[in-house]
Order: C-alpha cells, then sequence, then structure tokens
C-alpha cells in the first residue's frame, strides 16, 4: 500500500482512489481527528477511505501486540459520512484479523458500555465528537474503561504511517441489532426521582437526540425538547454545550417553557452542559464542584480528579472540605482523567468541558453525558426545597470564563505553549509583577495554569483535538481581576506570532 502523507493526493483525482491520505497530525494526544471534507467545503481532506482502512489495520495490528486479543466493538456517530468511514475502519481491522462487533449508530459511551456489556475488550468508535461538520475521528481503548493515551497513540501513528501491519486474516464482522435498547434500559435501571421536574434536553441535531430524551422520561422528568431532530448539517449551532451558542438557545427555552432547569448534549453524548432555571450558564466545573458536594456528603472522604481548566473550589470550598473530599488536579483531556480516577480510586473526576466520570456505585468509570444528567436529577431529587439556582448561588463566588480557544496550528502550537510555560517561569524566578500582582504558584501538569497572589488564575495550554490553543481565566475576588489576568495572559501569547483570532471571549 502506498500513501500520501502530506495531503498530495487531491480530491477527484487518481491519486484520492488509489492511496491512502492520512495525515500525521490527526493522530493526537489521546484520539484521532482528521478533516474529511463535505460537499462543498474548500478546504482540502487530510483523510481519505483507503487511509481509514490503512488505521483499522494499524489498529487491528496494535490490539494483539498489546495482548487485548481480536476482539472489538464499533459504533458511528451521525454525521453524513461517519458510516462510510466506520465500514472502512471495519475492513482494515478485519484484514488484521479482528473479530468486529458493530452496534451501529451510538454514542461514544454507548460504545464504552458495550465493551462491558458484551465482554469484549477493545473499542473504535466513528466520531468527531462536537467538531464542526466535515471533521471525523475515531475514540478508541483496550482496557476499559481506558482509552488511549499518548503512548498507544504514538505506536498505532507508527504502525500506520510505516504500514507495519500484522495482515493475519480470519476477521469477522456481527452486527449487534436493537443494542440501544440495552444500552437505555442499563442506563434508567433502578432510577427514579420522586421530584417533578421540568427539563429541557438540548442535543444540537446531533446523536443525542436518539437517546436523550427518551433516558429523562424514563426517570421520570417531563421532558421539553430542543433541537433533538437528527440533521447532519447542524442548522443551528454545533452540538457543543461549552459553545455559548448552545447554552443561550438552552437558556431562551428554560425561560420561555419555565423549566426547572436545561441539559445540553455533545455530539456523540460524553458530556453534558446545564443552564439552571433562571436561564444561568453553569460552566462543568462549578456542576462538579455541586456533584461533588452532593457525592461527599453520602460518601465522606471521597477523592475527587479534575483538569486544570477547572474552578479553584474544588480546593478551598467549606463544604467539600467538611466531607474530608480530597481533589486532584490533573491534565486536561478525557484519557488523562479517566486515568487518573482508575488509578486513585477516585469516586468522580470532572473536566472543565464536561467530561466527567463515575466510579462505581454511580458508573462504571467512563463518560457519559447521560450518567451525568441522571445524576444531577438525582442530585435535585434529594434537594426537594431548593431550586437548581438555589444550589448554584450556595456555591461561594468566583467569576471565571468560557473556554476561549484562539488559532494556532497543530504543527506549532506544543511549540508556542513550550515557549509561554518558559516565560512564565522566568517571570516567577525573577519575582516580576503579572496582571498587578507576583505569581504565587504556576502548575505545569498540562501547559501552564498562573496563579496569583490573591488566587486569580489563568491557563494557557494546548488543545488536544484541533488547531487551537486554550485559556481559561478565573478570580475569586472580581470580574475586574479577571479582566486582567486574561489580558496578561493574552499579552504573553501575542508574542507568537503564530497566535490567532479567539473562537469566542467574554
Amino acid at each position: 500500500m502506498s500513501f500520501s502523507i502530506v495531503g498530495d493526493a487531491r480530491p477527484n483525482s487518481f491519486e484520492f482512489e488509489t492511496e491512502a491520505l492520512i495525515k500525521p497530525s490527526g493522530f493526537r494526544e489521546y484520539d484521532a481527528r482528521w478533516w474529511f471534507g463535505h460537499p462543498g467545503s474548500a478546504q482540502r481532506p487530510e483523510l481519505n477511505l483507503i487511509g481509514v482502512q490503512a488505521l483499522g489495520m494499524g489498529l487491528g495490528t496494535l490490539i494483539r501486540r498489546l495482548g487485548a486479543g481480536p476482539d472489538i466493538v464499533t459504533g458511528h456517530d451521525f454525521r453524513s459520512y461517519s458510516l462510510s468511514i466506520k465500514l472502512a475502519l471495519v475492513s482494515g481491522l478485519m484484514a488484521a484479523g479482528a473479530r468486529v462487533r458493530d452496534i451501529g449508530l451510538a454514542l461514544s459511551p454507548m460504545a464504552y458500555f458495550a465493551q462491558f456489556a458484551l465482554d469484549t475488550p477493545s473499542v473504535a468508535m466513528v466520531t468527531a465528537s462536537h467538531n464542526e461538520n466535515g471533521w471525523t475521528g475515531v475514540k478508541m481503548g483496550a482496557a476499559r474503561p481506558l482509552t488511549f493515551g499518548p503512548e498507544e497513540m504514538s505506536a498505532l501513528k507508527a504502525i500506520v504511517l510505516a504500514g507495519d501491519f500484522d495482515l493475519v486474516g480470519g476477521g469477522s464482522y456481527d452486527f449487534i441489532r436493537d443494542f440501544r435498547a440495552t444500552y437505555l434500559d442499563d442506563l434508567t435501571r433502578d432510577k427514579r426521582i420522586a421530584r417533578k421536574l421540568k427539563v429541557v434536553a438540548a442535543c444540537g441535531n446531533g446523536t443525542a437526540g436518539a437517546f436523550a430524551p427518551q433516558a429523562l422520561q424514563r426517570i421520570g422528568c417531563e421532558v421539553i425538547a430542543l433541537d433533538v431532530e437528527l440533521d447532519h448539517t447542524f442548522p443551528r449551532y454545533n452540538p457543543n454545550p461549552e459553545d455559548m451558542r448552545m447554552l443561550h438557545a438552552i437558556r431562551d427555552k428554560v425561560l420561555a417553557s419555565g423549566a426547572d432547569i436545561g441539559l445540553g448534549f455533545d455530539g456523540d453524548g460524553d458530556r453534558c452542559g446545564v443552564v439552571d432555571n433562571e436561564g444561568n450558564e453553569i460552566f462543568a466545573d462549578k456542576v462538579g464542584v455541586m456533584l461533588a458536594r452532593d457525592i461527599s456528603s453520602q460518601h465522606p472522604n471521597s477523592t475527587f480528579v479534575v483538569d486544570v481548566k477547572s474552578t479553584g473550589l474544588f480546593h478551598t470550598d467549606a463544604m467539600l472540605r467538611a466531607n474530608g473530599a480530597v481533589t486532584d488536579y490533573w491534565k486536561t483531556g478525557h484519557s488523562y482523567i479517566k486515568r487518573r480516577v482508575a488509578e486513585l480510586g477516585a469516586v468522580a473526576g470532572f473536566e472543565k468541558s464536561g467530561h466527567i466520570f463515575f466510579n462505581p456505585p454511580i458508573g462504571r468509570g467512563y463518560d457519559d453525558g447521560l450518567v451525568t444528567a441522571i445524576a444531577i436529577c438525582l442530585m435535585l431529587d434529594r434537594s426537594p426545597g431548593s431550586s437548581m439556582a438555589d444550589l448554584y448561588r450556595a456555591l461561594p463566588l468566583t467569576f471565571g470564563t468560557p473556554t476561549m480557544s484562539p488559532h494556532c496550528a497543530d504543527e506549532v502550537k506544543y511549540g508556542v505553549v513550550e515557549r509561554v510555560v518558559a516565560d512564565f517561569q522566568t517571570m516567577k524566578r525573577d519575582g516580576m509583577v503579572f496582571a498587578g500582582q507576583k505569581i504565587a504558584d504556576l502548575i505545569t501538569v498540562n501547559g501552564v495554569r498562573v496563579v496569583a497572589d490573591d488566587g486569580t488564575w489563568g491557563l494557557v495550554r494546548a488543545s488536544s483535538n484541533k488547531p487551537e490553543l486554550v485559556v481559561v481565566v478565573e478570580s475569586p475576588v472580581s470580574s475586574q481581576r479577571r479582566r486582567e489576568m486574561f489580558e496578561a495572559v493574552d499579552a504573553v501569547l501575542r508574542r507568537s506570532p503564530e497566535v490567532g483570532a479567539y473562537n469566542q471571549t467574554f
């Protein structure tokens, strides 16, 4: 098999139909993402179907070399091209001797659940999650409930780009019918609320529209559907609960309907966003604090894991301290947090992006937006005298930002972050004033989180799945201090001309 590695094969050409196109940068830290394109797109594809087949050959080779055996679950999200990509992947997997169990149209957590329910060690879920239409990708794992980390992704990249396949043959294909019903039954078994909750379920026309309303109705919620019709053009906005357009649409529906809460789900259903009954968008890290309060009240001395983008309240909240809760700040990324939760035996792990991981007795260790939504409804059921807005107001006030992402090419973004980290380390070493104060702490487990004396902090890291940086700021003091920190962090970023415009600010 020959390869066009850097995009030489143009669409509608002989080369595009006969050579494997697979851009190396699509192998990311803990999953794979490529621009596949769609009709009318002017952007050059980074992947073709022969490249997807090569990826399947590589993945089938890798899971055997890892000792996981040949059995693997596959599924795909609702995009116009996802089924064809999955079938190309399956053909490659089978050539490498994989025994494929295909659950069809699915959420990512439904595929993770299938690893347990079908007793199948490995998974390959075709999804671009919340990325814009035209993107595709694969979330993979070979040791449930974990997904691949950098080591496995580097090994997969090396196998595929070198064509180092073990094409042993003997593969098989088994389509699992009606697995959606099995998944929904498991989600809602023994979970019922006594409180009458009116819930907006917003799905951005993504895959979750075929799952979320039914799951919430089964536990006793009155569901007000918002953009639940499957439409892979995403006519209103991307299904991304960090996107303010989606959050504002949920807010408007909550206020118009008098709902108790609004819940928004991303394109592959592993994340959940929240709007309270007064229309306030609650960032996922604050939702995490609320859930951690509820969980630690039932399970004292709980351990939690949170990513470095998350609020400082996990360390400072008086109720968490009184309940003996311990929190570990770790690298951003669903694979990293998932692994850390497993390593520490934590009850739960929280990411600001909305990935939440529950270990038993709540979940199985993987991220599932519907498990999160049900946990939030059960939290409200245990607080019958409080609205979601009341629970939000009970948290200490902080002034945070949404996740903001300035463009930065995949090939240079990690180098830019290295320079930013070095700049902050120099400033701290020299005792320089930054954003009006001395630097009290630098957390460099993932990019850099610079903390001022008053607790105001700013984070810069490289996005793991898009050509972007990630910037988040929070102040426990004032919105003015939040602004000062953002402007100071942005000034450091602007020393690098490779850093482009933000997708959103505040």
